[in-house]
């Protein structure tokens, strides 16, 4: 008997890494033509590594900077450590390709880590519903969409507590420490661990309490990890320490919402969460959570289930703290420390993947001692369905491919067409991200960057002043952020994306163009085409298509 049910995990162990190659393959199959995410990724990071890898500065000292962004005043510590292993894939690989493989690692990892941790010290057992229930909790969340750039920040969290609780019972010693060592080399402490390792630090707290016991063993696993980070981290160790030049987060402004908008988004925030650490459990795993839960209370067996309820109240809790982080009830603190603005501290909801996919699981579990146990191996294909549909080539179809987003061939035909060497210019664009500029080798005035000087941004700010005074939504967005130091227009608003069928035109645009030629800019990247040019002291040079392009280009000329 339990070699057939070694072959049922076997069998199910294997169908669970195929569906995985199904779900990364239109990555290696389009290649460039493949749609993925544009927010926080194809506008932002994919250019990042892009110039990093050919800037010079890839292990560059702490005082370097990146020459071709913001005139040399982004600090190479801006672009992270070298010690990431994502960096090293775009500065071997081609990005589409570096992307491809660096999505298949994430959700491997995580299938892994996921699959380990139920097994080992949730749902054990091999019969053959629970091994099902397992691995189908475990692709699920390996397909749930994450964002790129922060790697296994949350999908190792799983494989991560897997170490922790080992190391707590005292087993699996060399493993566990083997994982707590590697992860920080493929995940960000401020993009997840942070959040994670204090919460570890709370709950071997909670367990001295309840044991009278300090369990040394797994405290010295927690401090372990931190300082692994801190080593792998270095850069953003040193920033934090010596760095005291004001930067464009001495602006960030967080605590605005009311009381009745903090619930309203608490609410909003435990039924559909966050894009930044997406769970898709609101069709599926709501339901089944809130039918367990229900079943809980019927059958009065809160001690048996003591785990669910615990991890229930946490998911409340998480999306509460997520939401009232940005009460105006904060102000008090904020104005009195600092740092509550500059780093977000929201960011614990993003142990929600962890703990709902856990929740899920221990939901189905208690699904199987009631009438309702038939019901499972459908719950469970009905999550992988809905976790499966938001694979990025279909939920971006919309959106441009990689190719069509950064139109290398339309941007060298205006490299070539302005025939002077890129460093000895400078450009900013409207209605298009300056992330495409940037990667095509372009050195911008422009950016998207939440770490740059605040003298910087106060020297940018004078360029579109005007503008910012005729629309609060994108005078608040810069001044109270300013992540996105762009060319920001009353006309076009918050919209960065205007692609070449679009009808919009900028009539009354009121650049200060004096402080954007003194700032060595030279030109202008238009997506849509500004009536009053000669009024902005701007000249018409050319407009660029391209049949692999979304963008229709208006090259304008500082005069």
């Amino acid at each position: 008997m339990p070699i057939q049910k070694n072959h049922i995990e076997r069998r199910l162990l294997i169908f669970a890494f195929l569906a995985l190659a199904v779900f990364v393959s239109p990555l290696f199959i389009l290649g460039e033509n493949a749609h993925i995410r544009v927010h926080d990724n194809l506008d932002s990071n994919l250019a990042w590594y892009k110039v990093l890898a050919e800037s010079g500065q890839l292990i560059g000292p702490a005082d370097a900077v990146i020459p071709q962004i913001i005139n040399g005043q982004l600090s190479r510590n801006a672009f992270g450590t070298e010690f990431s292993l994502i960096v090293w894939l775009y500065a071997l690989f081609p990005p589409m390709t570096a992307y491809a493989l660096s999505q298949t690692i994430t959700r491997v990892l995580a299938f892994i880590g996921m699959y380990l941790l139920l097994k080992t010290h949730f749902l054990s057992g091999k019969q053959w519903n629970i091994l099902a229930i397992n691995v189908g909790t475990s692709l699920a969340f390996a397909f749930t969409p994450f964002w790129p750039s922060g790697m296994l920040s949350t999908l190792g969290m799983p494989l991560a507590l897997w170490a922790f609780l080992n190391i707590r019972k005292k087993e699996k010693m060399r493993k566990s420490y083997l994982v707590l060592t590697l992860l920080p080399f493929y995940s960000s402490i401020v993009l997840g661990f942070f959040f994670f390792l204090t919460a570890m630090g709370i709950f071997w707290l909670i367990d001295v309490i309840r044991t009278k016991r300090w369990n040394g063993r797994f405290l010295l696993s927690i401090v372990f990890m931190t300082l692994m980070y801190a080593i792998v981290e270095y850069r953003l160790v040193y920033s934090f320490l010596f760095d005291d030049e004001p930067n464009s987060r001495d602006e960030y402004f967080h605590a605005r919402l009311s009381l009745w908008r903090s619930i309203r988004l608490t609410y909003k925030n435990f039924i559909y969460g966050h894009h930044h650490a997406a769970t898709i459990h609101t069709l599926v795993i709501l339901p089944v959570m809130i039918l367990a839960l229900f079943i809980i209370i019927r059958k009065k067996i809160w001690k048996k289930e003591r785990t669910f309820i615990l991890l229930f109240i946490l998911n409340i809790a998480l999306s509460a703290w997520y939401a009232f982080w940005f009460y105006k009830g904060w102000l008090p603190l904020t104005e009195r420390f600092h740092f509550l603005d500059t780093f977000n501290f929201a960011r614990y909801h993003f142990l929600r993947p962890l703990v709902i996919y856990v929740l899920f699981a221990l939901s189905l579990k208690i699904l199987l001692v009631t009438p309702w146990k038939r019901t499972v191996p459908i719950l469970v294909a009905a999550q992988l369905i809905v976790c499966s549909l938001t694979n990025e080539e279909i939920i971006f179809q919309t959106k441009p491919t990689f190719k069509q987003f950064f139109a290398e061939d339309q941007f060298n035909e205006i490299k070539d067409y302005i025939g002077i060497p890129q460093e000895d210019y400078r450009v900013a664009s409207i209605g298009i991200h300056p992330a495409i500029a940037q990667y095509n080798g372009f050195y911008t005035l422009d950016t998207y960057n939440n770490f740059y000087p605040l003298t910087y941004k106060n020297q940018f700010r004078k360029i579109i002043e005007k503008e910012l005074a005729k629309n609060k939504t994108i005078r608040i967005y810069f001044d109270e952020w300013g992540g996105r130091c762009y060319i920001f227009t009353a006309e076009l608003g918050k919209r960065y994306m205007f692609k070449k069928n679009s009808k919009k035109r900028l009539k009354n645009l009121e650049l200060n163009i004096k402080p954007f030629k003194e700032m060595g800019g030279k030109y202008i990247f238009s997506a849509v085409p500004i009536d009053n040019a000669f009024e902005n002291n701007l000249s018409l040079e050319r407009t660029f298509e391209s049949s692999s392009s979304v963008w229709k280009v208006y090259l304008y000329k500082a005069i």
